[in-house]
């Protein structure tokens, strides 16, 4: 009788025991996690292949002279970024500074362990983090190049793509989502990029194309898209590298990333959809350049909630940003600026639709995260509110720095080409090559 009960009795007893040992036992310091390290890999290498991805897609739009210098644009942005982010545009955006920009203390990556981790993310190395972000600022000035295609010094470009790099690209994103940004203290949502991203890159692309003015012939003279098809291989590239932008953007390879990338490709499948039929309803034909431009209109506007709203979601904001976006194309056409490749009216749009459609639909369903519940807390009005905080903030930040810069360039080493240098094409005049030898 006595070893029948003395027996569960101390079988307790022996987990109550180690139970209190293990509360008494120091927290353990976080520990790198192989699935998410493998997948932050993974997804640090398709954002890179998105720089690529861009340049075709870029590169197809322009006229065949100027082709390879707007590959190009993009592909130096692998180069010059890469460099500046190491040495001093890590710690502008993510170190410990004042709610607008982060500490020097990072310079050279001085202090980062290279064995350990950064808060945050605690599952993967700190140095798989770094070069997770670089991607993000290495693609976002060259979204700006579309705006200017075909007329602007290279020189002048290298230039503008450094600073605006370290003035607008780095703080902004410090702003967000970096340690004390104010935004991201106020409950600003951005789970990828919408605001850090795109509508900074959106903006400045406008305001660029606004200062350096109309190619010479445009709008009366025809300026066809080149090469379509390597229009539509950059943008399936995209499409491709965009699930490592949004469902990397987890930092691990749980159900979240499951969810974003879900919501990615579900906008993108909407949004070329909605443009497509919104072009087909309008000029009676539906077009290979609309439906690829559509998809990219969709991937932006889901970027800043990819991880905060349901994949049914996702569908309303695709539909909404393909149409949003065609609208704001043909309101280009319009009052007649010159925004060559529709930076604005895809990146500058859609991003700001998007941020401001994640505070409508973000759900604790998704994403339980203590910012997602207080925003849910909050109320979709509230925060709304709180989304057009954070848009109006990037927009008359970016828009402002960005006149002061090339303000600065054009006084001191002058920013568009000459007029027979641009007549001749980009690719002669400032790089001695051409893209194709045709006989």
């Amino acid at each position: 009788m006595f070893k029948r009960f003395a027996t569960p009795l101390l079988g307790a007893l022996a987990l109550t025991l180690a139970a209190a040992a293990h509360a008494q036992t120091p927290a353990e310091a976080p520990k790198i996690d192989t699935g998410d390290t493998a997948w932050i890999l993974a997804s640090t290498a398709l954002v890179l292949l998105m720089t690529p991805g861009l340049a075709l897609f870029y590169g197809g739009m322009v006229r065949q002279k100027n082709a390879l210098s707007t590959i190009l644009q993009s592909f130096i942005c692998l180069g010059v970024i890469s460099l500046q982010w190491i040495l001093f545009g890590y710690t502008l955006a993510f170190a410990e500074g004042t709610p607008f920009i982060g500490g020097l203390q990072h310079l050279g990556l001085n202090g980062i362990s290279f064995d350990g981790v950064v808060a945050y993310a605690p599952t993967i190395p700190s140095l798989l983090f770094i070069a997770f972000q670089m991607m993000f600022a290495i693609i976002t000035p060259a979204l700006i190049t579309g705006a200017f295609a075909e007329r602007v010094k290279f020189s002048a470009f290298l230039v503008f793509v450094v600073l605006w790099a370290t003035l607008v690209y780095d703080p902004l994103a410090h702003w967000v989502w970096g340690a004390g940004g104010w935004l991201g203290a106020m409950g600003a949502l951005d789970f990828a990029g919408g605001t850090v991203v795109h509508i900074s890159s959106g903006i400045s692309a406008l305001v660029f194309a606004l200062y350096v003015g109309r190619r010479r012939g445009y709008p009366d003279e025809e300026m066809r898209p080149h090469n379509l098809t390597m229009t539509l291989i950059g943008t399936g590239l995209l499409w491709f590298g965009w699930f490592g932008f949004n469902a990397g953007s987890a930092l691990g390879s749980g159900s979240l990333a499951a969810v974003a990338l879900l919501t990615t490709n579900t906008a993108a499948a909407a949004g070329a959809l909605a443009w497509m039929f919104a072009e087909w309803k309008h000029h009676g034909q539906p077009t290979a350049l609309g439906a690829a431009s559509g998809a990219v209109a969709g991937l932006v506007g889901i970027t800043p909630g990819a991880g905060f709203v349901s994949p049914m979601a996702a569908i309303f904001i695709g539909l909404a940003a393909g149409v949003a976006c065609y609208l704001a194309v043909l309101l280009k056409n319009r009052l007649k600026y010159d925004d060559s490749l529709d930076t604005f009216g895809v990146h500058g749009i859609g991003g700001i639709l998007g941020a401001l459609m994640t505070g409508i639909f973000v759900t604790t369903s998704v994403n339980s995260a203590e910012i997602v519940q207080a925003a849910v807390a909050r109320g979709p009005l509230v925060q709304l509110g709180i989304q057009a905080v954070g848009v109006v903030a990037t927009v008359v930040y970016s828009a402002a720095i960005t006149w002061i810069l090339l303000k600065l360039i054009d006084v001191t080493m002058g920013l568009r080409v000459k007029p027979e240098e641009e007549e001749a094409g980009l690719d002669l005049t400032q790089h001695g090559e051409t893209a194709y030898h045709l006989v």
